[in-house]
């Protein structure tokens, strides 16, 4: 969509601000019911809008009390509307059969529909995946940066003041939007500490999906010094994929009983099997090919 001109200093207010001090729309309302079938998702919405049990409680509690606050959206060249906030409460009215949705009609341009939709849903939303949380500060920092903010550096202070996260940590956040999409959903999954995941996120695609699959061979969580000799490793160019592949491997506490030379087999047999299970199929193994001198 074409930007338009950007709204006095919208860039650089809250989502609060921005509905108060909302302009009249047609015949001097300022909440407009909208169609369902008029209202449309941002292009790119880091926030996921999924169909479960809090879905269901939220479109019960429409169903019974109606929308207790409108959603915020701007009007589309091609038609209806882009809705920036308010799309849980459109599905929920959908499953509720509820045809509308109240809305508060504005014109912005990009940038600020872009800060509009992330602030709105880090302030309303209970829970965030730390996946949404990336790439909501990484959307905010370059449509700050693209309303007269100057380098990377200005406009995290300005995530800094209004999230209260420190500096450092935004950067972290903003690395995980580096990582495959296979690597992130283990972070949102839990199956991936944050941490780790940071470091991973230097790794170039190739190497993460190789990363990934050796998550999933062995069962493996790498943890954060696995993810730090990964990371000097790629930084010195000697990784290569049968080092990730040993390195994810590794087994973090191995049992008290296995000796320290069963390790170097443990990658090649399921990680519940035993010391003496694998001492077993391994003998099992040498028997067959073993072939006695004359």
């Amino acid at each position: 969509m074409p930007k338009t001109s950007t709204i006095g200093n919208l860039a650089l207010t809250g989502y609060n601000e921005i509905f108060k001090s909302s302009t009249p729309v047609t015949n001097g309302k300022c909440i407009v019911e909208i169609p369902l079938s008029e209202l449309y998702p941002p292009e790119y919405h880091p926030f996921q809008v999924n169909n479960d049990e809090a879905m269901i409680r939220l479109a019960e509690n429409i169903k019974r009390y109606g929308v207790r606050e409108p959603g915020l959206a701007r009007p589309r060249v091609d038609g209806g509307y882009e809705l920036l906030c308010g799309n849980r409460r459109k599905m929920a009215c959908e499953i509720a059969g509820i045809p509308t949705l109240p809305v508060i009609i504005r014109e912005m341009d990009d940038d600020s529909a872009v800060i509009c939709m992330v602030d709105s849903n880090l302030e309303q939303r209970e829970k965030i995946l730390l996946s949404e949380k990336a790439w909501a500060y990484r959307m905010k920092m370059e449509a700050l940066n693209h309303n007269g903010i100057k380098d990377d550096m200005n406009s995290v202070d300005i995530l800094v003041e209004q999230t209260g996260e420190s500096r450092n940590q935004i950067f972290r956040f903003v690395r995980l939007t580096e990582l495959i999409a296979a690597l992130i959903d283990k972070v949102d999954a839990k199956q991936l500490s944050f941490t780790p995941a940071v470091e991973l996120s230097y790794l170039s695609q190739v190497e993460q999906t190789a990363v990934a699959s050796a998550m999933e061979k062995y069962g493996a969580k790498p943890s954060l010094s696995q993810a730090q000799r990964l990371k000097k490793m790629k930084q010195s160019g000697e990784l290569t994929l049968e080092m990730i592949d040993n390195i994810v491997s590794e087994t973090k506490n191995p049992p008290k009983d296995e000796p320290k030379g069963a390790m170097r087999f443990r990658k090649y047999f399921p990680s519940e099997y035993s010391h003496k299970q694998m001492e077993t199929v391994i003998i099992e193994l040498l028997k067959k090919y073993y072939i006695k001198p004359d």
